[in-house]
């Protein structure tokens, strides 16, 4: 897909955004025949889906997402907003944990999020550079 990445995706139509979309169901289709221990296709399917039902690409509102997606959700925004961009720089740990802290209830599980920002905050975890 060509795409110019000196633009900012705020400036792109909700249609636009419907290739990218696409990642989770493609790394579905990679791995859902591997035999893995855990619903590994599953968590990489499920890991944009959101508490209140607003996720894609199934919809999937709370106990339907599978806790693994949970914290794998909060994995992805925290290393999406702590890595620079071609549309940005970096953000910082800070803000990704303040947008989290947000969203929690209504994008991001309460419980992990809580959790992880703990561990984040109170144990000072160093993300890796």
């Amino acid at each position: 897909m060509k795409t110019n990445q000196n633009v900012s995706p705020s400036v792109f139509r909700a249609d636009a955004w419907l290739p990218f979309r696409g990642h989770v169901n493609a790394g579905y289709e990679i791995l859902k025949y591997i035999p893995f221990t855990i619903p590994v296709a599953d968590i990489i399917r499920q890991h944009h889906e959101r508490i209140d039902g607003n996720g894609y690409p199934l919809g999937l509102k709370g106990p339907e997402i599978t806790p693994e997606a949970k914290i794998l959700a909060f994995a992805d925004v925290v290393e999406s907003m702590t890595t620079h961009r071609p549309y940005r720089p970096a953000l910082g740990i800070t803000a990704a944990l303040e947008e989290i802290m947000r969203g929690i209830e209504t994008k991001y599980d309460g419980e992990v999020a809580k959790n992880l920002n703990r561990m984040i905050k109170e144990k000072n975890y160093q993300l890796p550079d």
